[in-house]
């Protein structure tokens, strides 16, 4: 927990890495993810480091499990679900094994291929000859040929292909098979170039096949062309080959066509013989590869992991060894020299590494330590920026903070109870490897935020219980403190000459006033939240608002006082106790003498004034803007004395101004030019109590730094000191007005929460309740699903949305620019925890 309010401490180590074992070493250190490396080589190209040719041979094993994946996923073989911590070994180790394994699969699945493009050659030459046979028996069946077919020959020399055979004809043939989609073009265009002297006859195939170049499925045609002539012959064989044409030998005659078929289909059963034994094969090595899979690409990513580091390492060459800077907490450091001994000793180096503190100049990283339940509200605040080192972080009061205000604005008992149990659901589900996993951005976002919404849900509750609205429906559970039978009573309407016109007042006025005088069940304030009959009174908006604009100023100056009072923590830390009276107490004054005694008098007229003068109270806004106008005679003062308490307050207020005006500079000004000797005393005191630690050194060079005392090649300037402050005083004095203002948003989305859900139930659910009859049942139940669909999407999602944003602005503007700066640099060590814990699909191309 002090992590969390407070960033650890850090130090600046060098480790000296023997070369034998500094692999190892970077590997028990990813392992346990306790220090980031700095880059000793930033002037250095990537490809002049030292260890330039063992990334590039990951790179070369990446590039054999991305083919490795490829195949897998082909073969359709799951792959491997588990979570396995395997050791980085040597890369030569597994590269000899994924090397082996590429040329198996390369050599098997070559075979495999052209075992498949030479049975799909046989297969469309069995089709070719049975259909082209079909041709020739229709051409012999038809008898001598035609004119009207042929009309570039003449009548006298019409004759079938026998006889022309007989007399001598150069009739030739070529076949083949086609796209189906190309046939059209391809016709046309033998008619025009070969102007008729061509016959193409064709038919579809009724079996699909697999283009092996493209892997579709695709529907050919198998054709036959006659021509006369050697050059027809060419002019048509160059046209297959622009159409990309699958031609094959056709047979001269019955016997040779028996022949070659009764061959194909010996050889196409073998050839399925030899295929299915392939793939069997095939699929026995990469079943056997699959097992090793995860453990391959986590091994693999490490080892590059480690080369990167190293390379980031500068080279002794007196010691032959490595030296590496990194940053570390303080409290890890014995953690890290036994990793380093424990690394050492594994991979039997002659001498150990080892590490030594440095001091640095340059400010450390800052390292706040989470758990699942704290990580969601510490994202949130370093969505804003990461805290500067040792400043104080805002997430542990976030944590109660940012689900309360966001209750405010969302504050309805059914819809809380249906956020807690949706996250109370992904707690319980936290562990399930497909929510972890899964795709869904929207789903995995909630998921991250799992305990966010949970605290959003159970503050819900709370301040829908404070409001009493359940679906914009009040709870009865106390009871009322309006009563109209006391009403009746103490005001003699019993007797009987008046209760005969008090039935008919009744009945003739739909609205009447109740005394707030009376009291009912209750003599003082209702048990809890609002009471109910204000759910049925016609002023209860007006009543809402009143409360809810006064609760929102309220909390936003109790929230805003909060945050100027953490910043003392940040000032007693850094050593900079003149900030408390310079900055910390001007800022507290002006804030609570203007607007905390905004809050005073709410307070006091509610406990001041009761019902029974109710009229007389005076109106709370005309006080407040009197005060700066110094007008108190003009009103009914709340308290005796108020106009002199007021001028006072004012008067300190305007005063606090150029106190944080020219304080703080004026200070280091003097403290620069006539008070060194005292900061120089002050130092030296720091030094000897501390022992000057390098977190002191730090931490003092950083108060002169700020305070613009001479520090090295930093001189004092006192323009842009007196700049910085007057720019933080006027965002401060002006940001008070504005964000006083800013709070009323919990106002307006409170109660725009709750007309939205009173027009959901008046035009939807009322509806179906309106009937009465058997029908009715029937017809509740689709007017009830759609009143939990507009429920869920539109108050629970839309406006929980805007309600959270609402709440992040508060925070990150109206809370945290008080005393959080949020300009450090978030500590990431170098661990393998940040390599991808499960398998992942397209984790390797």
């Amino acid at each position: 927990m002090g992590s969390l309010l407070r960033g650890e401490e850090m130090c600046l180590a060098q480790l000296f890495l023997q070369s034998g074992s500094a692999y190892d070493c970077v590997c028990e250190l990813g392992e346990l993810g306790l220090v980031e490396f700095r880059d000793l080589n930033p002037s250095v190209s990537s490809f002049q480091r030292k260890f330039v040719s063992e990334i590039k041979r990951c790179e070369d094993m990446e590039r054999i499990l991305g083919y490795l994946l490829r195949e897998i996923r082909k073969a359709d073989i799951p792959l491997p679900v588990g979570e396995v911590n395997s050791a980085a070994p040597l890369p030569k180790h597994v590269m000899e094994q994924l090397q082996r394994l590429q040329v198996e699969l390369s050599e098997v699945t070559r075979n495999k291929e052209k075992l498949q493009k030479n049975l799909l050659e046989l297969t469309e030459y069995m089709h070719m000859l049975r259909i082209t046979c079909n041709f020739v028996h229709r051409s012999a069946e038809v008898g001598p040929l035609h004119y009207e077919e042929f009309p570039f020959l003449e009548k006298d020399t019409m004759m079938d292909y026998t006889s022309m055979q007989r007399l001598g004809a150069r009739l030739g043939f070529i076949s083949g098979l086609i796209h189906r989609v190309k046939i059209e073009a391809f016709e046309r265009m033998l008619w025009r170039v070969c102007k008729g002297y061509t016959i193409l006859s064709y038919s579809e195939i009724d079996e699909c096949m697999l283009d092996p170049d493209t892997g579709e499925i695709t529907k050919n045609v198998v054709f036959l062309i006659s021509f006369w002539g050697d050059q027809i012959g060419q002019k048509v064989k160059k046209i297959c080959d622009c159409y990309h044409c699958h031609l094959y030998p056709y047979p001269n005659s019955n016997e040779e066509r028996r022949e070659v078929v009764e061959g194909l289909k010996s050889r196409i059963q073998d050839l399925n013989i030899v295929l299915h034994r392939t793939e069997e094969y095939l699929k026995q090595v990469l079943n056997k590869a699959s097992e090793s899979v995860y453990t391959w690409v986590i091994q693999v990513k490490k080892m590059k992991a480690i080369y990167h580091i190293l390379n980031q390492c500068s080279f002794d060459v007196t010691n032959k060894c490595l030296i590496a800077e990194v940053w570390c907490p303080v409290s890890d450091l014995p953690a890290l020299r036994r990793a380093l001994e424990e690394s050492s000793r594994k991979s039997g180096a002659a001498v150990p590494s080892f590490v030594n503190r440095i001091p640095s100049k340059d400010p450390p990283p800052t390292l706040i330590r989470t758990n699942k339940f704290t990580s969601g509200f510490q994202n949130i605040v370093d969505a804003y920026g990461v805290a500067s080192y040792r400043e104080v972080n805002p997430a542990p009061y976030t944590i109660i903070t940012f689900p309360f205000l966001f209750a405010v604005m969302f504050g309805d008992l059914g819809h809380g109870v249906i956020m807690a149990l949706f996250a109370w659901w992904m707690v319980l589900c936290e562990d399930n490897r497909k929510l972890k996993r899964t795709r869904n951005e929207i789903l995995n976002t909630f998921f991250e935020g799992r305990y966010i919404i949970l605290m959003m849900g159970l503050f819900s509750i709370y301040t829908g219980l404070i409001y009493n609205d359940c679906f914009s429906k009040s709870l009865n559970i106390f009871g009322s403190g309006w009563s109209v039978k006391a009403m009746i009573t103490q005001n003699r309407w019993t007797e009987a000459r008046f209760f005969f016109f008090w039935n008919e007042t009744l009945r003739s006025n739909a609205l009447l006033t109740l005394d707030p005088n009376i009291t009912g069940v209750f003599s003082g304030p209702y048990p809890l939240g609002i009471d109910p009959i204000w759910n049925l009174a016609t002023n209860r908006l007006t009543f809402l608002n009143s409360y809810k604009m006064k609760m929102s100023v309220i909390l936003g100056i109790i929230h805003m006082s909060f945050g100027v009072i953490l910043s003392v923590f940040n000032h007693l830390h850094f050593r900079k106790k003149f900030n408390l009276y310079l900055v910390f107490l001007p800022e507290l004054l002006f804030l609570l003498c203007l607007f905390g005694y905004l809050v005073f008098m709410i307070v006091y007229k509610w406990l001041a004034f009761s019902a029974q003068d109710s009229q007389l109270a005076p109106s709370i806004l005309i006080h407040f803007i009197n005060m700066f106008f110094m007008a108190g005679g003009t009103v009914q003062p709340l308290y005796p004395g108020q106009a002199g308490l007021q001028i006072f307050l004012v008067v300190i207020a305007i005063l606090s101004v150029p106190v944080l005006l020219f304080g703080k500079p004026l200070y280091l000004y003097w403290l620069h030019n006539g008070g060194k000797s005292l900061r120089m005393y002050r130092v030296s005191g720091y030094e000897r109590v501390r022992h000057s630690s390098d977190e002191d050194i730090s931490l003092l060079r950083a108060h002169d730094m700020e305070e613009g005392v001479s520090h090295g090649n930093h001189p004092f300037d006192f323009a842009d000191v007196f700049l910085h402050q007057s720019i933080h005083t006027i965002e401060y004095c002006l940001g008070c007005i504005s964000n006083t203002a800013s709070y009323l948003r919990l106002w307006a989305l409170s109660l725009a929460h709750a007309q939205l859900s009173e027009v959901l139930w008046a035009m939807v659910m009322r509806v179906g309740l309106r009937v009465d009859t058997s029908f009715g049942i029937v017809f509740l139940v689709p007017v009830f699903g759609l009143f939990a669909v507009l429920t869920v999407s539109i108050l629970l999602v839309m406006e929980g949305l805007s309600a959270f944003l609402h709440a992040l602005r508060l925070h990150w503007v109206e809370f945290q620019n008080k005393f959080y700066s949020g300009t450090g640099v978030k500590f990431v060590p170098f661990a393998f925890a940040f390599l991808p814990s499960s398998f992942e699909q397209n984790s390797l191309h």
